[in-house]
């Protein structure tokens, strides 16, 4: 199944943390709730984002939160973001994750659904965290035959996120670019680059950004994600609790001078500065 991207603009994260001050940068804030979260900041920024993005393992499609429901009603599309589906393992979909999934995007009338390639879980066991994929012709084959399985069962289309590493397989035999490319040819689906991942395994990993964004198939662009992240003991942290630095932004800036960019959407997880940093840091 090949789709083409909608234009989506400029988003940001939805987070229950955040949820007046997105409503307001939506321009669908009506003064008239209190913050669900712990808040950042007191006045509405002007409205300055087009589409949010909400973790999909932390919604219930048949109690959506207030906050999303007056995001959807105002017209700002909202993605659903898996981090557990794990199509980059060895089994098969979990079909009730596959199916919470497809619920969110019918609950919110979302235009497309995001994952990583990674996987979380083999074995019977879950490690919590979005793990690297060896990037192999077997595994490859593998990823493409359950992204296949969740594309049949999704009512929107499937936009797959390079992930941030902090190792890498001894036996790749494709670079990343080439792996992602080749998912995408085999299964029509979109793409969510991560600049500051790309950053994250350049930094980590030595791979050279610039090489997987010539490899990348970047026609089959969905959105883009920013986020920041810090630098400890030559390992860098994607945090998304930090501002986005320079390398990123000037990631962002080369992916832009190759193509046009359908979105791109600010991920921000914890330590939420004041509305006007936020609101500048979107600027």
């Amino acid at each position: 199944m090949t789709s083409a991207a909608p234009n989506l603009g400029y988003g940001i994260g939805w987070r229950p943390q955040i949820d007046l001050t997105v409503e307001a940068l939506a321009g669908t804030g009506t003064g008239t709730r209190t913050r669900s979260g712990s808040g950042s900041g007191s006045e509405e920024p002007p409205g300055s984002v087009d589409f949010v993005e909400a973790v999909a393992e932390n919604i219930d499609p048949r109690r959506l939160p207030a906050s999303l429901r007056a995001l959807r009603a105002g017209g700002t599309p909202v993605i659903p973001h898996g981090v557990s589906l794990s199509l980059g393992g060895a089994e098969r979909p979990d079909p009730v994750r596959l199916a919470h999934l497809a619920s969110c995007a019918a609950a919110l009338g979302s235009p497309l659904v995001s994952e990583h390639i990674a996987f979380t879980r083999a074995g019977g066991l879950d490690a919590g965290h979005l793990l690297p994929v060896p990037r192999t012709r077997e595994a490859l084959a593998v990823v493409a035959e359950n992204i296949r399985i969740a594309q049949d069962q999704l009512p929107v289309p499937l936009a797959l996120e390079n992930i941030a590493p902090l190792l890498a397989w001894p036996t790749d035999e494709l670079t990343e670019g080439q792996f992602l490319g080749e998912l995408a040819d085999r299964t029509g689906t979109l793409l969510l680059v991560d600049v500051a991942n790309l950053h994250t395994a350049h930094v980590n990993l030595g791979t050279d950004p610039l090489r997987v964004l010539d490899e990348l198939p970047l026609e089959r662009l969905g959105y883009v994600h920013v986020a920041g992240g810090v630098e400890r003991d030559g390992v860098w942290h994607d945090t998304h609790t930090h501002p986005v630095t320079g390398p990123v932004l000037e990631l962002l800036t080369e992916l832009a001078l190759r193509t046009r960019i359908p979105g791109v959407l600010l991920e921000r997880d914890g330590d939420y500065p004041p509305d006007a940093e936020l609101t500048a840091e979107l600027g």
